[in-house]
Parts: structure tokens; C-alpha cells; sequence
């Protein structure tokens, strides 16, 4: 007589048939039993804790869903396909993202590290960008701050000028909403290394951003934060920029000026007025 062993290829396959037919009934918790034992049977199908995890997510049971898919992204990283990982990873982000923004952020950037590993920085970089923009909503500006240096880098690498412009936008309204004019400045000058930047419509918008801020022109400052160039960014961004003041809270609403006595002066300008003003501060 042969030694019996039992045939787990065999399970897996009659299991995946299971999940299938389990998950076209509707019967959600069956399926992901189904695929659970499927991916214990087949250890090679790493697949199928993902596609446990969409059955969680179909039952509404998003935390768990996304531990078994982020189960899955170790394996796949384990296996070799790294990019199936990532594409996990991102997947889901998406997923949890409507209910619980301080995982999404941490599934995306973990996708991007998945990514940037295998240097695949386009990748890499559209996923910080989503982790940039959701850092934002968050006011974890120190953060996003420097999620977007990382961005641009990767844009700069792949030689993706216009992209590292946007960034470098997204970089000034991050900074100055943190209060920190002198890293605003910073990001512009360190922009102009960039071939195109200078002069461009992107550079001279913030050059004339900077300044109006500076000096507290905040008629200046809310010409430039309601002007299509910033409108029409990613949102998150485009908030920040309508919501920008300039030091002492103007708001960007302009002030009506003095009026000037029959050939006088017509007194000091807002500017003028607050020469105490030390820089920065939004």
C-alpha cells in the first residue's frame, strides 16, 4: 500500500470553485471562509486573501477587509510581485478612504515605498501624492510638507518638469499656511534650477505671491489665490489657497484706504501700519 497524502491543490481548487459560487449567491461570509481555506490550502495563491478581504468589504466590515489585503500586499512582497502589492495597497486606500483617512494615508505611502523599492518612482510618486493631498485635509501640514519635497524629487528624477512646478505651488500654500514664509521663499528659489520654472506662469505667480505676502498686500495676495492657476488645482490645494490670509487678517478683503485732507498725505499704508509685522505668519 502507498502512504495516503492528502491533496491540498486539489482542496484549493474545489474551495475557489466554492467562494465563487458562494459570493454570486450573495452569501458574503461564506465566500470569505471560502477563500480563507483556499489561501491555506494553496499557500502558493496569495490572491486569495485579497479576494477574502472584497468579501469583507461587501459585508461592510472594512477594518478587517483591509488587514486581510494588506496580509495579502506582505505575501505578494514576499513572493516576488511587488507591484501586485502595491496595486493592494492602493486598492485599499481607496476603500478605506471614505470613512478612515488616517489609514488611507498610511496605505498609500506604505503602496509608494512598495513602488519607489522597485524604482518605479512614476508610481511611487502618484501615490504620495494622494498620501500629500490627504495629509492636507488632515492639517498635518508638517507632514504634507514633506510628502510633497518627496513628490517633487521623484518628479524632478523622471524628469517631469510641469508636474514639479504644480508641487512647487503645492509647496508654498503648505508652508505659509504652517507660518513659515522663509521655507515658502526656499522652495521657489530652489525651483528656479528646475529647466522652464523661471518665468513661467507657475513661477511668476508665486515670485508676485510671496511678495504681496510680505509686504501684506492682501488685495494682491487674494488676486493671486482666486486665479485660475490655483482654482483649479487638485482640490485640497485650491482650498488652501482660498483660505489664505495675509498677517493681521485681512482675508484677502480689500481695505477701504484714508482719505487724504485737501493736499496732504493720505497716510500710511496697511503695510505701513504694521511695521511690527515680522514676517510669515498666516
Amino acid at each position: 500500500m502507498t502512504k495516503w497524502k492528502p491533496d491540498y491543490d486539489g482542496a484549493a481548487s474545489e474551495m475557489a470553485k466554492a467562494a465563487v459560487a458562494f459570493k454570486n449567491a450573495k452569501q458574503f461570509e461564506q465566500a470569505k471562509d471560502a477563500y480563507l481555506k483556499e489561501a491555506e490550502y494553496h499557500t502558493e495563491n496569495k490572491a486569495a486573501y485579497e479576494q477574502a478581504g472584497m468579501m469583507l468589504k461587501d459585508m461592510k466590515k472594512m477594518p478587517e477587509a483591509i488587514q486581510l489585503i494588506e496580509k495579502a500586499s506582505i505575501m505578494y512582497v514576499e513572493n516576488g510581485t511587488s507591484g501586485t502589492a502595491g496595486m493592494a495597497l492602493d486598492r485599499a486606500g481607496k476603500l478605506i478612504e471614505p470613512i478612515d483617512l488616517e489609514k488611507a494615508v498610511d496605505l498609500y505611502q506604505k503602496a509608494a515605498s512598495v513602488f519607489e523599492n522597485e524604482d518605479r518612482l512614476r508610481q511611487a510618486a502618484e501615490l504620495l501624492g494622494k498620501a500629500s493631498r490627504l495629509l492636507v485635509r488632515l492639517r498635518r501640514l508638517d507632514e504634507a510638507a514633506v510628502s510633497l519635497q518627496k513628490e517633487k524629487n521623484m518628479y524632478k528624477e523622471i524628469e517631469n518638469y510641469p508636474t514639479c512646478f504644480k508641487k512647487t505651488i503645492a509647496q508654498v500654500l503648505v508652508h505659509l499656511h504652517r507660518g513659515d514664509f522663509v521655507a515658502a521663499d526656499k522652495c521657489v528659489r530652489e525651483s528656479y534650477s528646475l529647466p522652464g520654472f523661471s518665468g513661467s506662469e507657475d513661477c511668476v505667480s508665486m515670485e508676485t505671491l510671496l511678495a504681496a505676502f510680505d509686504e501684506q498686500d492682501e488685495d494682491v495676495v487674494s488676486r493671486v489665490c482666486n486665479s485660475p492657476l490655483l482654482k483649479y488645482m487638485d482640490n485640497d490645494y485650491a482650498k488652501l489657497a482660498i483660505s489664505l490670509k495675509v498677517p493681521g487678517g485681512g482675508g484677502g478683503k480689500k481695505k477701504k484706504p484714508p482719505v487724504a485732507p485737501q493736499g496732504g498725505s493720505a497716510g500710511p499704508t496697511p503695510a505701513e501700519e504694521d511695521d511690527d509685522y515680522e514676517g510669515g505668519l498666516c
